[in-house]
């Protein structure tokens, strides 16, 4: 059970990467894609983690309700 429910996790994360557009953005250079997350995990070890959790989670809920109302017939 717990190796599905890793599955399920690895698959949603990846659909994260792509609704970020950044397979497109980057031409799919797992490279750039990887340097990027290493990035914002390097901000999430500095001083200003929780600034930097607000604003991308303010970014993040944005994005997922202009999504919402973008899926709307």
């Amino acid at each position: 059970m717990k190796r599905r429910e890793r599955t399920r996790q690895l698959i949603e994360l990846g659909g994260l990467i792509a609704k970020a557009e950044l397979i497109e953005l980057t031409d799919d250079d797992r490279t750039v894609i990887l340097g990027l997350l290493i990035e914002a995990a390097t901000k999430l070890k500095g001083e200003h983690r929780d600034q930097q959790l607000l604003l991308w989670r303010r970014r993040g809920t944005r994005a997922f309700v202009q999504n919402q109302l973008a899926e709307r017939p």
